[in-house]
């Protein structure tokens, strides 16, 4: 039932997406900042992106500023966008870093005919982007760094891919468990590994997943990851409450609902 820290090969696995190409589709669409570079020039925006359904990146930015210069003169040349995303546990702990990651592509007019074609959820991204230009951003290249290590993935991956089921609401969940089931999470890891309790060590759930939820123990001097799969994978997030019930013996459905 329990594992250690995940595998993230960036291979494909029962045909499914690799976990890499799900992450990056993941945080990109859950970050609320991003790095946009374009001709040795930076900027970070703020609530100033979107990602289409098929993993072209929306960004807004006025094209009379000098940022917004330097894409219109960067339009349909390959490589000539970066953007960068660091990819955060969404509650405090140490070691918030999950990964570094890195999209390069060419840039283009945001064309308003491509509403025809998404889905719900990337209609409202580009709703609520500030009223000024959109700017396509098409992958040529993604990346992917943790713990100094990169790893490519393949293009075709990443626009394969999905963000995972449960990305949108982790962290709202996994703030729920800090703040109200504490002592549901230290009794269940006692259960797991009576060592962790009797070390001392600060149990913090810091990832959730449509197949399972991460808790991080902490000591003075280390920290390591204990992985919790669920009985089934996860498609939304009321499946989501009844796999962290049944996870988690002592939570009670309706009142973790509430909560």
């Amino acid at each position: 039932m329990v594992a250690s820290e995940p595998d993230r090969s960036s291979a494909r696995t029962d045909d499914r997406p690799s976990p890499d190409a799900v992450e990056v589709r993941s945080a990109l669409v859950t970050c609320t900042s991003l790095r946009l570079e374009v001709a040795g020039t930076a900027a970070d925006l703020i609530d100033a992106h979107a990602v289409l359904p098929d993993g072209t990146v929306v960004v807004a930015v006025d094209a009379m500023n000098p940022l917004g210069g330097l894409l219109v003169a960067a339009r349909g040349a390959d490589g000539a966008v970066r953007l960068d995303v660091t990819h955060l546990v969404p509650v405090p702990v140490r070691a918030r870093v999950r990964a570094w990651l890195t999209v390069t592509g060419k840039v283009r007019r945001f064309d308003p005919a491509v509403l025809d074609s998404c889905d719900d959820d990337a209609v409202t991204a580009l709703l609520g982007l500030p009223p000024v230009a959109l700017w396509a951003v098409e992958p040529d290249s993604v990346h992917v760094e943790r713990h100094g290590v990169a790893v490519e993935v393949p293009v075709e991956d990443y626009r394969a891919a999905r963000p995972d089921p449960v990305a949108a609401v982790e962290a709202a969940h996994l703030a729920r468990l800090v703040r109200h089931h504490r002592h549901v999470v230290h009794r269940f890891a006692a259960l797991v590994d009576p060592a962790l309790t009797a070390s001392g060590a600060r149990l913090v759930p810091v990832a959730v997943d449509a197949d399972g939820l991460t808790l991080r123990a902490e000591t003075p001097h280390r920290h390591h990851d204990i992985r919790l799969p669920f009985g089934v994978r996860v498609t939304d997030e009321a499946a989501l409450d009844r796999e962290l019930c049944r996870l988690l013996p002592g939570v009670d459905v309706r009142r973790y609902e509430e909560a």
